[in-house]
């Protein structure tokens, strides 16, 4: 990798992620409970890579910042999975299979929702 695209990708990175800090600050979730911060960050970060998959398709640079480092730092998958983990079963559960689900989803949507208001 070249420094100019690691330096992109991690200017985007730093941005993201303490953006996400910042929103899992202002919404702590009690221990047990369901983290919904991280949920809404992780599906919100899904639209709008789909968004961008379809908006900036043919630049390089401002899409690798945008996808790879903002929403790389922004979104935390590893965060969901722990909280899957340290949740009680019901909610661990209840919170993988809705973060999944509405990732992929979300995903779908961002990417349609872009291809047919640019048509």
């Amino acid at each position: 990798m070249n420094p100019r695209t690691l330096a992109v990708i991690s200017a985007g990175g730093v941005l993201g992620a303490l953006t996400r800090h910042g929103l899992q600050v202002l919404w702590p979730h009690a221990e047990g409970g369901f983290p919904w911060a991280t949920w809404l960050i992780n599906v919100s970060g899904c639209f709008l890579i789909g968004v961008i998959s379809v908006l900036l398709r043919d630049s390089r640079y401002w899409r690798l910042f945008l996808t790879t480092g903002l929403l790389g730092g922004y979104t935390t998958f590893s965060t969901a999975m722990t909280d899957v983990v340290v949740s009680p079963t019901v909610i661990g559960l209840t919170y993988l299979f809705t973060t999944v689900i509405g990732a992929l989803l979300a995903v779908w949507a961002g990417n349609a929702l872009t291809t047919r208001v640019r048509r």
